[in-house]
């Protein structure tokens, strides 16, 4: 195995006021291979921006290690950031009275890339984020998706190995989050860049990364690769539909022994939708229902969608 491009070991964030002592990031470790799309995925406030805020050096850790392509961030910060591009907080990283064309003209020259050289690799940007027909018009006047594909275009042009994201899809209209990770899924299959981005929409997630760490409350909860995460949840989701309501005495019994379990209702059936661990536990299921006398009159494994893993891994590390 290559040695990763990223490698963060113990990332410590502590923030201290007169009052409290806060722990956003709480000895997180992780390791991104070439060319592999990594996502953060928790809820708002759980480190993921501090996690990559640190790896731009926007945020000094209280301790821990970061390198970036073999060099230490800490000892080397300039050396570190010449290997990676980011987009963090939405579209701020672009200029607004700069045009599209302008803006990428000028962050390519930032790297000492000539004009001259980029124009080619200009006009493919433009035209895989859809911009096109807005290439000379002022960013200003742009859509916010529009500034926020541009913000993307304008990170890729630098032409580092690494790309870091923050959200990158937070306020965009469905239509453009959709366009937004059609480019990301893109980039992904043609392996031009290793990405790690942080979010908490399950569809960037599903639809663009390799693999997923969820972080909950600073700390991460699990590791491992999407179709992994998928498989497994997939084995162990269960709906079962009963004829007629099912009694209160084995309602509540179902519910004593099974912790990830709904019921629905109606008069004339009861629905169940229940994460079995293993197929003793599909069993008991079974002897439960059987002695209530219910009546069963389909039984279903559920395809779970990435949302509902989540939840699931999440309720099981509070």
């Amino acid at each position: 195995m290559p040695a990763p491009v990223v490698r963060v070991d113990q990332l410590t964030k502590v923030y201290r006021t007169r009052r409290e002592r806060v722990t956003a990031v709480d000895r997180v470790s992780f390791e991104v291979q070439p060319g592999e799309v990594l996502g953060l995925l928790g809820p708002n406030g759980a480190g993921k921006t501090t996690t990559i805020k640190s790896l731009c050096t926007l945020v000094r850790p209280t301790s821990g290690e970061i390198e970036i392509g073999g060099v230490n961030v800490r000892a080397h910060p300039y050396r570190a950031l010449k290997r990676i591009a980011a987009v963090l907080e939405g579209n701020r990283n672009i200029y607004w009275r700069l045009s599209p064309r302008e803006n990428m003209e000028f962050f390519s020259g930032l790297q000492g890339i000539p004009t001259r050289t980029v124009r080619p690799r200009i006009d493919q940007l433009l035209e895989r984020f859809r911009l096109v027909d807005k290439a000379n018009v002022s960013a200003r006047k742009l859509s916010r998706g529009m500034q926020q594909k541009l913000a993307v275009a304008c990170a890729l042009i630098k032409g580092t190995e690494i790309l870091l994201l923050d959200e990158p899809t937070l306020g965009l209209d469905v239509e453009t989050s959709y366009e937004l990770r059609g480019a990301l899924k893109a980039m992904a299959r043609d392996h031009q860049r290793t990405i790690l981005l942080s979010t908490h929409d399950m569809n960037v997630v599903q639809d663009v990364c390799d693999r997923v760490i969820v972080i909950h409350e600073g700390r991460v909860v699990t590791d491992d690769r999407v179709t992994n995460l998928l498989h497994m949840f997939r084995a162990r989701a269960y709906r079962f539909i009963l004829e007629g309501r099912l009694e209160d005495r084995a309602c509540h019994r179902l519910e004593r022994s099974f912790e990830m379990l709904e019921l629905h209702h109606t008069d004339h059936r009861t629905e169940i939708e229940v994460e079995l661990l293993d197929s003793a536990a599909l069993y008991k299921m079974m002897d439960v229902l059987r002695e209530s006398g219910a009546i069963i009159e389909s039984i279903d494994r559920q395809d779970p969608n990435l949302e509902e893993i989540f939840l699931a891994i999440v309720r099981g590390n509070n």
